[in-house]
């Protein structure tokens, strides 16, 4: 029996899959990955890859010819998650055309990775932007399949009729690019000539919440997002200020979304639960997947975030832990 198992496990394939390592490195997500390496752009230690090769720590795989990715195998640290409570006046972009600021400039240097956004939000939109070394995360969270919940507080010039409330809520409204529906719709009052509203969303269209308010006549004055599945913007995180996720936060996001968590990653988090402010309107289904078999719908509470990190991305005060937000 015991030489059987040896067998079995020499027998084993060593090391990662190339597609699932890229995604790890934060290069993009599998599917995404498995299209490079079927067009030749992905090459391990100087040769065209395949798709279905392994690779081990020590092979030097490039993109495009570019700098070496470095690569990380199953055993090794989750993947970093950074929350970032973006300003007015930034673009969520790497390049662009008229150098205007972007959020990108605020973290922290990577070497062999990159930060993925998840879910962007235009330049006059503000609130909470989610970033991920892991494209397999990122595709979890943005992919329109999962739909994954995202909630905005949102500011308009009028206020909306009884009507417009229901219509929203059940039969939704059609833009040019298709219907939209809201999943949550809360009167949160104003005075004057402004209304503020929360709502919920399942998608991320470009300028979805804006558009529809304007569909409406309503046009949005200001723009929020304040949470995005199970996770929220921090109270204590200030505009324009960086929150590095522990690791036991960023296993409970691993776990909300279906990804797996392996023992030897669980070693890495954190023992102690987390005493924090809590939101009891916070709460978010999971991500559903009718189609790809995603993790079942449930409800669960949010997770703790660290002490906000200043612009600089010095920290600020000792380590502290607040519930998370969603937009």
């Amino acid at each position: 029996m015991i030489e059987q198992r040896e067998q079995q496990e020499s027998q084993e394939p060593q090391g990662e899959r190339l597609q699932k390592v890229l995604a790890q490195a934060g290069i993009g997500s599998r599917r995404e990955m498995e299209e490079w390496i079927a067009a030749g752009r992905v090459t391990v230690n100087g040769e065209v890859a395949m798709l279905g090769m392994r690779v081990v720590e020590g092979d030097v795989v490039r993109v495009d010819n570019k700098r070496p990715i470095r690569i990380r195998t199953e055993d090794a640290r989750l993947p970093r998650v950074l929350l970032y409570h973006k300003q007015e006046g930034e673009i969520v972009s790497r390049d662009d055309p008229e150098n205007r600021t972007s959020v990108f400039d605020k973290l922290p240097r990577l070497s062999g990775q990159k930060w993925i956004a998840i879910g962007r939000l235009d330049f006059n939109t503000s609130g909470l932007l989610i970033f991920t070394t892991s494209g397999d995360l990122a595709n979890r969270l943005m992919h329109p399949r999962f739909e994954v919940e995202r909630e905005y507080a949102v500011r308009v010039q009028g206020s909306m009729t009884e009507q417009q409330m229901r219509q929203m809520l059940k039969e939704g409204i059609t833009l040019e690019d298709g219907p939209v529906k809201f999943e949550k719709l809360l009167d949160e009052g104003g005075e004057g000539y402004n209304h503020w509203y929360r709502i919920v969303v399942k998608e991320g269209r470009n300028r979805v919440v804006r558009r529809t308010f304007e569909a409406l006549g309503l046009p949005v004055s200001r723009l929020m997002r304040v949470r995005f599945g199970i996770v929220n913007l921090p109270p204590r995180l200030k505009r324009g200020m960086l929150a590095e996720l522990g690791s036991g936060e960023v296993a409970a996001i691993l776990d909300w979304v279906g990804m797996e968590v392996k023992a030897a990653v669980a070693q890495h988090t954190d023992p102690k639960p987390s005493h924090g402010q809590t939101e009891g309107r916070s709460r978010a289904e999971k991500p559903g997947n009718k189609k790809a078999g995603a993790a079942a719908k449930g409800k669960q509470g949010n997770i703790p975030a660290p002490m906000p990190r200043g612009r600089s991305g010095a920290k600020h005060g000792a380590r502290g832990k607040v519930k998370n937000t969603a937009y």
